[in-house]
């Protein structure tokens, strides 16, 4: 059987932008504020010279040779340390999301994945359940989670990290919605516990990490986890009226993988999508950002 794999890319964004990329970096605008930060899948040349880069940028990330997963922001321009973005789609969803540099090189926002905000808020409005209950495990910051609550659903987030579950907080409240609930805990043992109780979702939203720790310092290697995860949730997958959507971000990972695990663990699906996402610079340079498989029974 023929399968057509996609490539995704978001179309809504005013204030984001990928201004170019290249030599291993990209330089991308949020709002006002230009940056520079590390992008290992970027192994080609610049468009613009290293010049034109650090005179638009606000800031640059530092590696630190020791440990490439951290380093710090060198300021070149004023900049403040927090800030606010919005995006909002054609169909009224309005997001105000809460931006700022840490230490791992992240501003708390993945871009690329209003493509999924969209696909949520749309397979939410036409669910024929009048409160679908949705649950965003590894949930980071919580863009998706507020989302799905903006479109009308009980939203339960789950993330291992305390502070990034507070400034999932801050995002639901700067976008003018309430009622979240959140659980900081590790996934697989809330998972199993979801089973026990007999709970049940109509959407289930993954997004995991190739490595992490829960907050017990649980391993997480994506690998070896995310079969029996996913094994786990079709266990709490509402049979009737559903959707899920996983988001992998694995340099060895293509979306037939991600294929093979939905379908081996969910059976032969409803409206399946499968294939990257990807943001496009000011240079039609096109940067690869994770795969994705996704499907919905409305």
């Amino acid at each position: 059987m023929k399968e057509t794999i996609l490539s995704l890319s978001p179309q809504n964004w005013k204030d984001y932008e990928l201004i170019d990329s290249g030599a291993f970096e990209k330089l991308e605008r949020f709002g006002p504020y230009i940056i520079s930060r590390p992008e290992p899948q970027a192994i080609w040349d610049r468009s613009m010279d290293e010049k034109e880069w650090r005179e638009k940028a606000h800031a640059h990330f530092a590696k630190e040779k020791s440990n490439p997963e951290k380093g710090q922001w060198k300021e070149f321009q004023k900049i403040p340390h927090k800030w606010q973005i919005t995006y909002d789609n054609p169909s009224g969803m309005k997001l105000t999301l809460n931006l700022a540099m840490t230490s791992f090189k992240h501003i708390g926002l993945f871009p690329e994945q209003a493509v999924n905000w969209d696909y949520i808020d749309e397979t939410i409005a036409k669910m024929p359940v009048e409160t679908p209950k949705v649950l965003n495990l590894f949930a980071y910051t919580g863009a998706a989670s507020v989302a799905a609550k903006a479109a009308g659903a009980d939203v339960t987030h789950l993330d291992s990290v305390k502070q990034v579950v507070t400034w999932s907080r801050h995002n639901m409240e700067s976008s003018d919605q309430e009622g979240i609930r959140w659980v900081v805990d590790d996934a697989m043992k809330f998972v199993k516990r979801e089973i026990r109780r007999g709970n049940k979702y109509h959407g289930i939203i993954l997004d995991p990490p190739a490595y992490g720790r829960g907050p017990n310092g649980e391993k997480w290697v994506l690998e070896e986890e995310i079969n029996e995860l996913l094994k786990l949730c079709s266990e709490i997958l509402e049979p009737e009226h559903h959707f899920l959507i996983l988001n992998m971000y694995s340099l060895s990972f293509s979306s037939i993988i991600a294929a093979n695990l939905v379908r081996s663990n969910f059976g032969e699906v409803e409206n399946a999508e499968h294939g990257e996402l990807y943001l496009e610079d000011n240079f039609q340079k096109k940067l690869p950002l994770g795969i994705f498989f996704r499907f919905r029974k409305l």
